[in-house]
């Protein structure tokens, strides 16, 4: 039991520490600049991605068309923005690799 108190007491500095360091800001990452830049990529790829699976719904309503064309748009759009937020940060990492 005593073994376990200590190894507690040392998780707890652990996560006090990684919140001190997390409260930390360097600089801002997003700027109104890249948040417009993002904004038009995915808006643009909603649209294409609509006009794509839009014609793969198997149905002559155009509602359900609507609907499903849209909604299959939307998960592959977030995925869309995920990856471009993972190449922003994964290309910043790189950068600052490289100046240092």
């Amino acid at each position: 039991m005593a073994v376990a108190g200590r190894q507690n007491s040392v998780d707890n500095v652990g996560r006090v520490l990684l919140l001190g360091r997390m409260s930390q800001s360097e600089k801002k990452l997003t700027s109104p600049a890249s948040l417009a830049v993002d904004a038009v990529l995915v808006i643009g790829f909603f649209l294409y991605m609509y006009t794509v699976v839009s014609k793969h719904v198997p149905s002559n309503d155009k509602s359900m068309i609507l609907l499903w064309g849209a909604l299959c748009s939307a998960c592959m759009t977030g995925v869309f923005w995920l990856a471009i937020q993972m190449f922003r940060v994964v290309l910043r990492a790189h950068l600052a690799d490289r100046r240092k």
